[in-house]
């Protein structure tokens, strides 16, 4: 197994390391081969982050080894921030097989932070059904529906609980146009995994798919908007427009700018919808990340 390098040990033995650009590859990249890494970029300067490590430092020492994680500081490594497009931290990613799988920014809660660690510390552990959960999501990447959707429910006939299979699983109806049954799935989705972010993702992917049922036509849209900028309903639409034609960054964009017009517009809806947007993506897709970042200038300027 590979092991973590020796130097700079931040706590814990060899779960927590502080890594530098140095030894990057060896103690992220390489050594997410064996078991998943999360790696915090922070500073000393940052004060969520005095608050986040601490906390993530008490999980992944409550896994057991199940996973382990780098710190890097940004400051001291710049290099890796930029490579990684570190916009703001707290920024945590998450690196598995030599990829990064998960992540999220800013402070989260507690109970976000171990659902974030029970999810990372199964991937090393599903007998075997890591490569088929892999095979499954290619064959819906490339618009086999129908076979995901098979794999999809071997996987939950062998672990009922698996979050993953689930999300997939209403993800792959989704595509195939059962709204039905991806909603009468979601509705019967077992208590442990009711809440976790692959199956709240399904979740958010159905409410959009609802959405996209009753969208307008774009141009129409776009045509009001650009008639009358203080329309903020017609932006709305024109975001869920965009979204249903699979425009997913314009249709933040329109979002946002909505927010910025009218924050508390139709009570906060471009913020409702943002976020539904958000939760649907994986949580490092260059969008969300992306609009959260813009999302959050706004909020705090």
């Amino acid at each position: 197994m590979l092991e973590f390098s020796q130097t700079k040990p931040a706590g814990n033995g060899d779960l927590i390391r502080d890594v530098t650009e140095a030894d990057f590859m060896k103690d992220v990249i390489e050594a997410s081969r064996e078991v998943p890494v999360i790696v915090d970029f922070w500073a000393p300067w940052c004060g969520p982050c005095k608050t986040l490590g601490p906390a993530l430092e008490a999980a992944v020492t409550a896994a057991k080894g199940k996973v382990r994680m780098a710190k890097v500081n940004v400051d001291e490594n710049q290099a890796i921030a930029a490579q990684l497009r570190i916009q703001s931290i707290p920024t945590v990613y998450a690196f598995w097989q030599g990829k990064p799988v998960d992540g999220f920014q800013g402070a989260v809660s507690g109970s976000e932070i171990k659902a974030f660690i029970d999810r990372l510390s199964g991937l090393a552990g599903d007998g075997g059904l890591g490569d088929a959960l892999d095979a499954a999501d290619a064959m819906l990447a490339e618009g086999a529906a129908v076979d995901a959707a098979e794999t999809f429910a071997a996987i939950l006939g062998e672990e009922p609980e698996n979050a993953r299979a689930y999300g997939g699983l209403v993800a792959a109806h989704l595509a195939l146009g059962n709204l039905d049954q991806a909603e009468g799935l979601l509705a019967a989705a077992p208590a442990a995994i009711a809440t976790t972010p692959e199956v709240e993702a399904a979740k958010a992917q159905l409410a959009l798919a609802r959405q996209a049922a009753d969208a307008g036509p774009v141009a129409e849209l776009l045509a009001q908007v650009e008639a009358d900028p203080a329309n903020h309903q017609a932006r709305f639409d024109l975001a869920q427009a965009l979204h249903a034609n699979g425009k997913v960054e314009e249709a933040v964009d329109a979002l946002l700018e909505l927010f910025r017009r009218d924050r508390e517009w139709n009570g906060g809806a471009a913020k409702t919808q943002l976020f539904t947007i958000f939760e649907a993506l994986k949580p490092t897709d260059p969008i969300v990340l992306k609009g959260r970042r813009k999302l959050s200038s706004m909020i705090f300027a």
